[in-house]
């Protein structure tokens, strides 16, 4: 049989009948993996890459040498870029599962994160601190925001794991 792209790609797998029964379900968790809960490791390193960013931008900040005012705005920013991306997050998800959301709430809280990533930019951009400052704040910005989806991913993940008892 010649090689085709369009039917290699299109090709059912070709594995054993998967079994969904409790016993499978059992099996698996009996055995320790299952692929609803996420691992320790995971859950730790989320939570340790929170700290670190949210640590690393609080204590830059202290360092800082800008006016108290300034301080203000960029904690603000961090706080409001934290939770907007914690509501996307759990909007995107909620869509997923079939909870219902409305278009209002999942539209804002794209526009807050888009909104809070530009502040910081524009604060950022507009400064008058060193371009490695710049890049610092950026950076820990962006870890903590990541980390805070990671987080809240996981602990939506082990609370549907614990409560369907699985």
């Amino acid at each position: 049989m010649p090689y085709n792209l369009k039917t290699k790609i299109m090709e059912p797998l070709k594995t054993n009948e998967v079994n969904t029964t409790f016993e499978t379900k059992k099996e698996t968790k009996l055995n320790g993996a299952n692929p609803l809960k996420p691992s320790n490791a995971f859950v730790g390193a989320a939570w340790m890459a929170l700290l670190i960013g949210m640590a690393a931008f609080c204590i830059g900040l202290f360092n800082a040498e800008m006016q108290l005012n300034e301080k203000g705005y960029y904690f603000t920013i961090l706080l409001f870029g934290l939770f907007s991306v914690i509501s996307v997050q759990k909007s995107v998800r909620d869509r997923l599962e079939g909870i219902a959301v409305t278009d209002i709430y999942y539209g804002l809280s794209w526009f807050s994160t888009v909104a809070s990533v530009v502040l910081l930019i524009v604060g950022l951009w507009n400064a008058n601190m060193l371009l490695s400052e710049k890049g610092f704040f950026g950076m820990s910005f962006a870890l903590s925001l990541f980390a805070s989806i990671a987080v809240q991913k996981n602990t939506r993940d082990l609370k549907q794991f614990t409560d369907n008892n699985l």
